[in-house]
Formats: structure tokens, sequence, C-alpha cells
């Protein structure tokens, strides 16, 4: 039976960058968790890959048929989760199963799987350095960032309710620092 890695973040601090590299070590025997999200495929992004796409009524309907293991509306219309059949049968496999979730999202499954689950907040060095980052992404507009900043605010008070929290302000440190975290609960028996 596999373990769960549960990475969360506000947008901006690099946790895509670090959970690719995570998922390259293939003695790790991780499998990324694919969630479901409302909004619109993102430059190269297909559905069934980085996210299945759904629409905002398919996605409701699926959570009053209870198939969410954990889902948010982060913005109005916009829905985010995990199902739980997916989950399971990766388990069942043997899978470590890589979660990229939402804060909320990533303490309804810690909660949920409990020392089967090691859940990583990945933390912007400081909040200027996240406005800098987003900007240079050049992929959202000046309110959408302004959005983002304000939601990783509140998002930035949930790190005390995560198993353990790396600062990422020099990435290959934060990807080494992950890894290293992550050998650790897998080899043991339950969180580290």
């Amino acid at each position: 039976m596999g373990k769960l890695i549960i990475i969360s973040a506000p947008s901006g601090t690099g946790k895509s960058t670090i959970i690719s590299r995570l998922m390259a070590h293939e003695e790790l025997r991780l499998a990324f968790s694919i969630s479901c999200t409302s909004r619109q495929p993102r430059g190269t992004e297909r559905d069934g890959v980085e996210y299945f796409f759904l629409s905002p009524e398919e996605f409701r309907q699926r959570i009053e048929r209870g198939e969410f293991l954990e889902y948010e509306e982060v913005y109005a219309g916009r829905y985010y989760g995990t199902l739980k059949s997916q989950v399971e049968r990766q388990l069942e496999m043997g899978q470590n199963v890589v979660f990229d979730v939402d804060v909320k999202g990533g303490c309804n499954i810690k909660r949920h799987y409990g020392d089967r689950a090691l859940a990583l907040f990945i933390q912007p060095p400081s909040m200027e350095e996240l406005r800098r980052r987003l900007e240079g992404r050049g992929t959202d507009a000046p309110e959408v960032i302004e959005q983002r900043l304000a939601r990783a605010e509140y998002e930035l008070g949930f790190a005390p309710e995560f198993d353990r929290v790396v600062v990422n302000d020099d990435l290959d440190v934060a990807v080494a620092e992950t890894e290293a975290i992550v050998r650790e609960f897998l080899s043991s028996g339950g969180e580290s």
C-alpha cells in the first residue's frame, strides 16, 4: 500500500518545479494525483494529464455525489478537487501519491489519511519576492496577481498545520530539502 505526499504553497512559490524534480526520481515510486478543476486549460495543459477539466456544473454534480476527497471553490466559480476513487486505486497499486493542492485541501487530505500522509508547505522567502515571481511569469493580468497575493497572505497562515515547511529562497536548496524529507518519510513507518 502506498503513502501520500501532500505539497501545498501559494501560487508562484515554485511548488510545480519542486514537484517535477521530485517526480524524476523513479526509485521513489511517486505518482501524481491528477486533480480536477473547473478552470480552462493553460498553455499546453491536457485533460487527464495535468488536470481533469470539468465544467463548473459537472464539478458541482460530483460534489453532490460525494466523489471528492477534498475540493475547494478557490475563486468564484473556479473549483479544484481530488477524486477519492483515483487516489484509492493508486494507493492499492503501491504508488506513493503526490498531491499538488491548495492549503485547505492539503489539510483535509492530511486529516483523512493521518500518518500515511506527509504534508509539506512550500513558503516564499517574502511577499515582495512572491510579487516579483508572479509578475515575472507574465501569465496573469495585474488584477489576477493582486488576487493571488491576497490569497497567499491567507494561505501562509496555514503553514503551522503542515508537518514540515520548506522556504524556497534558493530553488536547488528547496528541492534538495524537499527530497530529503520525502525520502525520510517513505523509509519510515509513519510521518517524519
